[in-house]
């Protein structure tokens, strides 16, 4: 491999609500990653109302106390599109004055099937259809507030005169990542995958398919080509699930039942095995790797198992030093 690929690990803050964890015991895990040496990041997720979770902004704000030198993010920001973007500013520049310059956002349209999004929406006036519009009008104005003063903005969903957020981010660009998977073929990748390119500063996917991220990330290194500019400077996440049971069948199993209880039934054997790395220690590397053949720079990874902590060690210890292998 012509580089080493990078560890993040995301925390599965959902499961305090059906006790595969807790708080306590994911800022504890979350210290053990930053002290293993083995991750780059620590990620968790969001949603306010369309898949309820302890809240991802003051979640990570008690990250930042905690550790000193992960990168933090949330993978993915769902709810960007409804938050009020002047206030979310505000919020995630003191996260990352709080942290000391470590903040990475990755935002989402957060489009849930079922109505979950449609209904969480419906609090702020907000529709699904007007979610990907307003992730774009939302980036343009975080990128203002945090790099200039006196801020007058109007847009299709929000307009206001002179506002300034103090404190700005101590970084200067403060990052933003678009995540994204659409299936590779269909009407919507073209303009998804132009959006990261475009407005985003890296890119974060899942890979339930395989060869999903790879043709996916075929298409932005396209028109990153296109633009003048070099893939190889433009990074990406793939966001990955792990398993170790010496019963790949029993680790596929138990996903299945942690993805349905986080959820709800909407991801098919078939998926689960492909947004999983399952089995033995060698069988994980393997399918890590694969993940890796497809492009990805960087792989976050949550353990979708009720036993945290045993699974864990034998991630760092049986896994994770030997994929760069």
């Amino acid at each position: 491999m012509a580089s080493k690929v990078e560890f993040g690990i995301t925390l599965p803050q959902r499961g305090a609500l059906f006790g595969v964890t807790t708080m306590r015991d994911m800022l504890d895990m979350t210290c053990e990653a930053e002290n293993s040496g083995m991750f780059s990041s620590a990620w968790v997720g969001d949603s306010l109302f369309a898949k309820p979770r302890p809240e991802s902004l003051t979640l990570l704000g008690a990250l930042a106390g905690v550790t000193n030198k992960l990168t933090l993010g949330v993978g993915c920001m769902a709810t960007f599109p409804v938050r009020d973007p002047i206030i979310f500013a505000y919020q995630w520049a003191n996260l990352d004055l709080i942290s000391e310059g470590r903040m990475l956002l990755a935002a989402c349209n957060g489009l849930v099937a079922g109505g979950a999004s449609e209904k969480e929406g419906s609090y702020w006036g907000v529709t699904d259809k007007e979610r990907s519009s307003r992730l774009e009008e939302n980036i343009e104005i975080c990128r203002r507030l945090w790099s200039e003063d006196d801020v007058s903005f109007s847009g299709k969903f929000q307009s206001f005169e002179g506002v300034s957020v103090q404190p700005k981010p101590v970084q200067d660009p403060c990052p933003i990542w678009i995540a994204s998977n659409p299936r590779p073929g269909t009407k919507f990748v073209d303009r998804s995958m132009r959006r990261v390119v475009d407005l985003a500063d890296g890119w974060m996917t899942v890979r339930m398919i395989p060869g999903s991220m790879s043709g996916n990330w075929g298409k932005i290194c396209e028109f990153l080509k296109e633009d003048g500019r070099n893939p190889d400077e433009f990074p990406n996440m793939a966001y990955q699930n792990i398993n170790i049971n010496p019963d790949k069948q029993a680790a596929l199993e138990e996903s299945k039942k942690f993805l349905d209880a986080y959820y709800g039934p909407v991801f098919s054997p078939e998926m689960v095995a492909g947004w999983t790395a399952t089995g033995t220690p060698e069988q994980c590397i393997e399918d890590l790797r694969g993940i890796i053949a497809e492009g990805a720079k960087t792989i976050t990874l949550r353990i979708t198992s009720w036993d945290q902590k045993e699974q864990y060690k034998r991630m760092v210890n049986e896994v994770l030093p030997y994929v760069n292998e």
